[in-house]
C-alpha cells in the first residue's frame, strides 16, 4: 500500500537549482544584519539604485569576479537579490497587495 501526498496544487520547490536559494539567504541576512530586515523596501529611488546594483554585480561576475569583496557570496546571489527586489517593487506599484501576487504565482507554478 501507498501513503498518498496532496501536493499536487504546491509549489515543487525541487526545480530551484541546488544551493542557490541558500545563497540568496545568505545574501538576504547579510543585509538585514548590516542595515535591518526588509530594509530594502524604503531605500529612496529604489528601482534605480537596485537595478544599478544588479548590473554591478553582473558586470563583476562577467569580469571573472565571482565572490563579492564584502560578503564572500557569489555576485550573481547578489544580483538575484536585486532582481527581486526590483520585481517586488513591480508589483507593488501595480496595486496588487502581495498575498493576492503570491496566490497567483502559486497556481501559476501548477498549470
Amino acid at each position: 500500500m501507498n501513503g498518498q501526498k496532496h501536493d499536487k496544487q504546491k509549489p515543487r520547490m525541487s526545480l530551484l537549482p541546488k544551493g542557490a536559494l541558500s545563497a540568496v539567504i545568505r545574501v538576504l541576512e547579510f543585509g538585514a544584519t548590516k542595515y535591518q530586515v526588509d530594509n530594502w523596501k524604503h531605500v529612496l529611488d529604489a528601482k534605480v539604485r537596485y537595478y544599478d546594483a544588479m548590473q554591478r554585480h553582473i558586470d563583476a561576475w562577467w569580469h571573472g569576479e565571482q565572490k563579492d569583496p564584502e560578503t564572500g557570496e557569489h555576485h550573481l546571489a547578489h544580483a538575484i537579490c536585486c532582481g527581486m527586489f526590483l520585481w517586488w517593487f513591480d508589483n507593488q506599484q501595480s496595486g496588487v497587495p502581495e498575498a493576492i501576487l503570491e496566490a497567483q504565482a502559486l497556481r501559476g507554478a501548477n498549470d
